[in-house]
């Protein structure tokens, strides 16, 4: 077998296709498209409040549920759904700061489906700082500005991801 440590790697273009896609002639502009994406991200902003009522009631009540032991066995897949649509939507609304916290607790759900043994006291922490995230003083604020929050939430999701059954 012959050494080829010595020669440099080959790099070479993959053209997808959906970067044919997006190149071919036809559709919109894209300073059109970012002009009107932005209207329906204003369009929806006054729905927004009542969205994240319901998904953040959807959370409260699953977890609530396994704690009382009345959940179903996939309660962790249906939180994580409510928790992973608040993370994909709140950075688009404005709420980057509950944004961060609902996607903390995507990682805590995940690690728990990856083997990790599931505290509650992780996800109750989680559920309460997306309910103070929520609040008039916190909602447009970035993660940065909270660094005690931050830190801490970091420290659980490592502390749970290191934790087998």
């Amino acid at each position: 077998m012959s050494d080829t440590t010595d020669r440099p790697a080959r790099v070479f273009p993959v053209e997808t296709r959906f970067q044919r896609l997006a190149r071919r002639a036809g559709g919109i502009p894209r300073e059109k498209a970012i002009e009107s994406a932005q209207a329906r991200v204003e369009e929806n902003k006054p729905g927004f409040e009542d969205w994240l009522n319901t998904e953040l009631a959807g959370l409260i009540d699953e977890v609530a549920r396994a704690q009382a032991g009345t959940a179903g066995p996939d309660w962790i897949d249906t939180a994580n759904t409510h928790s992973r649509a608040l993370r994909d939507v709140g950075t688009t609304m404005g709420f980057e700061l509950l944004t961060y916290i609902a996607n903390s607790l995507c990682e805590v759900f995940d690690a728990v489906a990856d083997g990790a043994e599931l505290k509650m006291d992780s996800v109750t922490c989680h559920v309460d700082a997306l309910q103070l995230s929520r609040q008039r003083p916190y909602r447009n604020m970035k993660p940065e500005q909270v660094p005690e929050l931050t830190s801490g939430l970091k420290r659980v999701v490592d502390f749970v991801s290191t934790s087998p059954i």
